[in-house]
């Protein structure tokens, strides 16, 4: 029985088709977030405060104080948005999370981008040796294993050389490679794990950074001292907790997502690389 390049195609096909929806479910899942989550970010805060009741809370401060309110007091001006607010209250320490979020979004792309089947297996070229195994092109198949720039290509060429010693040599040489490809793939997508947990580690940092700020203000003021005065070091710290775990959470899902897709695809590599020289040893075997 010969076989065929073209009935492994609709199996590859199925394949390829779930992991395309499989990314899309999930920008879907993370664009929605961002649509629900993003309108509060470009609200003007005095409106926001308005809301929570800081009107009644001001008039009463002006019959006690008429000199205290100050519109620029708290950092806050007329129309401004929460967004501008966040950035300027962030600061260094928010500017570091914002390079290592870029970074996070750019691994991100580009584990989506080479973590697929289609780049470590090319359907092309693996429908070619099977073509040339069906032809007995033994010595053509060994150059075009060599000549192949992607992870099956190399694991083949390093199970062909153990081939010549017998069948069980090449399927250990089979093995090797793909674990050699797990490793390799893992790589990539460690840096992942890194970012989710050095999120919450520079969030905390944060945190420290505006509680000492806040009660700094304590303990060198020699009177009463007013909430807007230790109010900036706490929402400090506050906000930069959430941009700590804001980066973590997306790192942590998108490691373990990626972790399982390589799992996946060094199956998947490892199968089709132990098929092929299968074939082979039988061909060359019968010939």
């Amino acid at each position: 029985m010969v076989y065929s390049p073209i009935e492994s195609q609709p199996s590859n096909f199925k394949r390829q088709t779930g992991m395309s929806s499989s990314i899309t479910s999930h920008l879907r899942l993370w664009l929605v977030v961002f649509i629900l989550t993003g309108e509060g970010w470009f609200q003007p805060l005095p409106a926001a405060l308005a809301q929570s009741g800081g009107t009644a809370a001001s008039e009463n401060q002006a019959a006690n104080d008429p000199g205290s309110l100050d519109p620029q007091e708290n950092g806050l001006s007329e129309g401004r948005s929460t967004f501008w607010w966040l950035i300027e209250t962030s600061g260094w320490i928010g500017l570091a999370l914002l390079i290592i979020s870029l970074y996070f979004v750019a691994k991100v792309t580009q584990c989506f981008l080479e973590l697929r089947e289609s780049v470590l297996m090319p359907p092309k070229f693996v429908a070619r040796c099977h073509q040339l195994i069906a032809e007995r092109e033994f010595t053509t198949l060994l150059a075009t294993a060599k000549a192949e720039n992607s992870e099956i290509g190399r694991v083949l060429t390093t199970a062909f050389s153990g081939l010549s010693i017998g069948i069980a040599e090449a399927r250990e040489a089979v093995d090797r490679g793909a674990d050699t490809l797990a490793v390799n793939l893992e790589t990539k997508i460690s840096m992942l794990a890194v970012i989710g947990s050095l999120g919450p580690m520079i969030g905390l940092l944060g945190t420290l950074k505006g509680m000492i700020s806040s009660f700094s203000v304590i303990a060198l003021s020699d009177q009463q001292m007013k909430a807007s005065a230790v109010a900036g070091g706490i929402s400090e710290a506050l906000i930069l907790t959430f941009e700590g775990v804001a980066l973590s959470v997306p790192a942590i899902y998108f490691f373990a997502f990626f972790r399982n897709r390589v799992a996946n695809l060094t199956v998947a590599v490892q199968n089709t690389a132990d098929e092929i020289v299968k074939r082979v040893y039988l061909a060359a075997k019968n010939n």
